[in-house]
């Protein structure tokens, strides 16, 4: 069975996470160089079937696009171009690294590891992916 993959795109690192094959539980999976992202993605879909990705769409309070979405739309043609079976959802993605940050200290996780901005996006990832199944 197929799994949907969530990416929390950034300017230096991307965030991802996977669904198991039953498509119930969303798992932060790795942190990718944003410049390594495409590369990583074909081989991940070489070696996996991919039936979904799930892109964050940065939004501000108010709901317009922020900053961050002038980096994502060209990624998102590449990889239309590049992977253009696999379809591309996108999920607001408001407050994603706070709650991710939260969820670090509620789970006890120590100040050390929480400045580290991969696992912060990892889990920003999964909060995204997580999103997405909720609301199917």
């Amino acid at each position: 069975m197929a799994r949907i993959l969530a990416i929390d795109y950034g300017a230096k690192r991307c965030g991802i996470a996977v669904t198991d094959e039953s498509k119930i539980i969303a798992s932060g999976l790795t942190t990718v160089d944003t410049k390594d992202l495409l590369k990583w993605l074909q081989q991940y879909v070489a070696n996996e079937e991919v039936e979904l990705f799930v892109v964050g769409e940065p939004k501000r309070l108010h709901g317009e696009a922020s900053e961050s979405e002038k980096l994502i739309q060209p990624f998102l043609e590449k990889l239309a171009k590049v992977l253009p079976d696999i379809p591309v959802k996108r999920i607001d993605e408001r407050f994603t690294s706070k709650i991710a940050f939260d969820t670090m200290i509620a789970s006890g996780i120590s100040k050390k590891k929480r400045r580290d901005k991969k696992l912060v996006d990892q889990i920003s990832a999964t909060i995204i992916l997580q999103d997405y199944l909720y609301n199917l």
